[in-house]
């Protein structure tokens, strides 16, 4: 008991605690409010970069005033991009008849990183919550429906998260592309290499054995 109220007592002291430069506080609570950065990290993120070069520091924040100012999005899948129509789009060496549609740009990058994919994307930017107010039309759906019926797409690989919120997603795309007659397929959704079998879930251990593949 007395260790939980010295611990709540320290979080208070540390929450308030006063910083000897007014400049050096609002540094702080800017840091902070970026995701998974606490006040305490926050603080020392900042003291690194006051312990650096000048230009060290000018370097950084003039990085992130180019990137607010000069980031662009692909007028094609959304991706981020310097220009109008991003690297991805604009390479001839890849497979523009497949289309893998994802949520944000960070799966772009995770399935970049694998190097077995040489199609292209689309970023919708999220995915339908009810719960979270966005809906279809605050998403880039209908401009994905215009790029199918343009023609050249032969499928359409959809790779959302196993959530509800992805699953419904997944389905409403299968509604609005129905009509172009192209093939849609979803990403396999099985256990990760490595899990063991008593620990997995059992709707993913139930789409594993039914998604089974031959061995080779």
């Amino acid at each position: 008991m007395l260790y939980i109220i010295f611990a709540r007592k320290f979080k208070i002291d540390y929450m308030n605690q006063q910083y000897p430069s007014v400049l050096l506080e609002k540094a702080v609570e800017e840091f902070a409010k970026l995701p998974g950065i606490g006040r305490k990290t926050a603080l020392r993120l900042v003291l690194h970069l006051l312990r650096q070069e000048t230009s060290v520091s000018e370097k950084f924040g003039n990085a992130l005033i180019d990137l607010r100012r000069g980031v662009k999005y692909c007028q094609v899948c959304h991706n981020i991009s310097d220009t109008d129509m991003c690297q991805i789009c604009s390479t001839s060496s890849r497979d523009k008849s497949l289309i893998c549609v994802v949520e944000n740009v960070r799966d772009v990058l995770a399935i970049e990183n694998t190097r077995e994919y040489r199609g292209l994307y689309h970023v919708l930017g999220g995915v339908i919550s009810p719960m979270d107010g966005i809906g279809p039309g605050d998403l880039q759906i209908s401009s994905l429906v215009e790029r199918v019926e343009s023609g050249g797409v032969t499928e359409v690989i959809l790779a959302l998260s196993s959530t509800m919120e992805g699953d419904t997603t997944n389905f409403y795309i299968h509604r609005k592309l129905a009509h172009t007659g192209v093939n849609l397929s979803v990403i396999a959704r099985g256990i990760s290499v490595g899990d063991e079998l008593e620990y997995t879930d059992e709707v993913t251990l139930a789409r594993s054995i039914m998604a089974r593949v031959p061995f080779k």
